[in-house]
């Protein structure tokens, strides 16, 4: 979904259009666009980051700064010829403070606390470390979208030397960059602190121990170890690690990022990693803060505890495109982020693809999220049924076979078949798979009470009173009027009982639409079958 970047000439009407393009991706593209002032940068591309701290289980937070990074380096390829390259940088050198809840064999890992997460055990068993094991969870993510990127490794990069000028400037720079960070932190920790992070030779941890010496023509620093003695390392070499806020910064500083979004939670560390990137001799990079994901509580969603939304867990129930969407929406809006948000975002891809594809061409197709999602060249062809209106046909058949479903749509749509549709029969799985882990553990059916009874007796003798090919508004409009003559508090407690009573939960789709799908033969006995008493939870 998000192949290469370069390989797509762009129009002079494109150009055109994006610069005067009102999408957030546009609006930040523009800021590259200025910070250029006409020419390339002497490195000859400019240069978008992403980072991504492996401490633990990847979750889609995590990869929606990747999405949304992707979507501003499209929209600056329509507004400048300047190569560009995205680096998903993953900060693997870090200690690792704490054994993360959702993970087994913690005790293997606890062992191992403080060590590099590239030293420590993979508690999975399929890789040498900890580290590349959610390194290879997270490239999975990437590559499941296509994403054009390039994966930096921190343990990589400290120890082949890439970042030695850069750490040796640092050391240069060590009385300014504490000036800049001393006055951020606590009495306790001022009395400790420092920028480098010695590796322990012995034990192989990464150390928060405060540096006594310091020798700039040697390029080393002296701290005293856990026993006390003093001990003269390089810090280049992998020798030692900065402190994140100085890591990121340095790695500004070195690699020449242009651009790198982050939380709304990291608005402090930006401000002092531009305050070192300029001691350095550098440029901060351009910028976005996003607002963070909440879990179905509203706390923060966390790596380490695993309270939210695993990529895997969303592809298993919904299409790709619709989680790229879900990044798109609003990025400075805080969003809660559990499982009952994917059908609406599935349904909300599929009206912005429709509309796009009504629309194509004019002058606002640079606004569409469809167009962000595809890179400006979304498919042509949609889905001609709602994801939610497929979970509610599955539900009522009490069916998990892909054949029933397809057997009732079909119908509905005449030569609809896998083949001729194959978007419908991605979501015809994911929403089998959506219905068999969540909605039918919840059915709850109920029988209706003497004013519903009514209601519904009335609503079978009109549906037996339409003809077989009758259209969803057609049915819709009976639906609609038998609840208006009879005395419900109001039409959506008619609605509701429909929805308890016929598919065993409080919430449904558009009866008019659902029951054209379905039939009418078939509304028509499963209404018979609640009047009497039957079990409508069997198939």
């Amino acid at each position: 979904m998000f192949g290469p970047q370069e390989n797509r000439p762009v129009s002079p009407e494109e150009r055109a259009l994006a610069r005067e393009a009102r999408a957030w991706p546009f609006v930040e593209a523009r800021k590259l666009v200025d910070r250029l002032a006409g020419a390339a940068p002497e490195k000859g591309y400019v240069l978008f980051q992403t980072g991504y701290g492996p401490s633990g289980l990847p979750h889609i937070g995590t990869f929606g700064e990747v999405v949304r990074t992707t979507m501003v380096r499209q929209a600056f390829r329509r507004l400048s010829d300047v190569p560009t390259r995205l680096f998903c940088f993953s900060d693997d050198m870090d200690g690792l403070r704490k054994v993360p809840d959702n993970i087994p064999n913690k005790e293997l890992v606890a062992a191992h606390l403080g060590k590099p997460l590239t030293r420590i055990p993979d508690p999975f068993g399929t890789h040498e470390s900890f580290g590349a094991h959610n390194n290879a969870r997270l490239r999975s993510f990437l590559d499941t979208f296509g994403f054009d990127y390039e994966f930096k490794s921190s343990t990589e990069l400290y120890a082949s030397g890439a970042f030695d000028q850069a750490l040796l400037q640092v050391l240069a720079c060590y009385d300014e960059i504490m000036a800049i960070m001393l006055p951020t932190l606590g009495p306790e920790r001022r009395a400790t602190y420092s920028p480098f992070l010695p590796v322990c030779p012995s034990s192989g941890r990464v150390l928060q121990v405060p540096v006594v010496e310091r020798d700039e023509a040697a390029g080393t620093i002296v701290y005293r170890d856990e026993g006390g003695a003093r001990v003269e390392v390089p810090v280049t070499g992998g020798h030692c690690k900065l402190q994140w806020k100085p890591d990121w910064a340095m790695r500004w500083y070195a690699l020449g990022v242009d651009y790198e979004m982050s939380g709304k939670d990291l608005i402090e560390s930006v401000k002092a990693g531009n305050r070192i990137v300029k001691v350095l001799g550098g440029r901060p990079p351009e910028g976005f803060n996003y607002e963070l994901f909440l879990d179905e509580a509203g706390e923060k969603i966390s790596k380490s505890r695993g309270n939210g939304l695993t990529v895997e867990e969303w592809l298993a129930y919904a299409p790709p495109e619709s989680l790229a969407l879900f990044m798109y929406h609003k990025p400075r809006a805080a969003k809660r982020l559990y499982f009952d948000v994917i059908p609406r975002a599935v349904d909300d891809y599929l009206a912005f693809l429709e509309r796009y594809n009504q629309g194509a061409n004019s002058a606002g197709d640079m606004e569409s999220p469809a167009w962000h999602i595809h890179d400006g060249a979304p498919p042509d062809e949609g889905s001609p049924l709602a994801f939610a209106l497929l979970l509610n046909l599955a539900s009522v058949c009490n069916s998990e076979d892909p054949a029933v479903l397809w057997g009732f749509i079909s119908r509905y749509a005449a030569g609809a078949s896998p083949e001729s549709e194959p978007l419908l029969a991605r979501l015809i799985d994911h929403a089998i798979a959506y219905y068999r882990d969540f909605v039918k553990p919840a059915k709850r059916y109920r029988g209706p009470d003497e004013v519903e009874r009514a209601a519904l007796e009335d609503l079978l003798g009109e549906l037996k009173a339409l003809p077989d090919e009758a259209g969803g508004e057609a049915i819709q409009t009976q639906v609609y009027e038998v609840g208006k003559r009879h005395p419900l508090p109001d039409l959506r407690s008619w609605f509701r009982a429909l929805y308890e009573i016929l598919l065993g939960q409080s919430q449904g789709p558009r009866m008019g639409s659902f029951i054209a799908l379905y039939g009418l033969a078939e509304t028509i006995q499963l209404i018979e079958r609640a009047l009497a008493g039957e079990d409508l939870s069997a198939a």
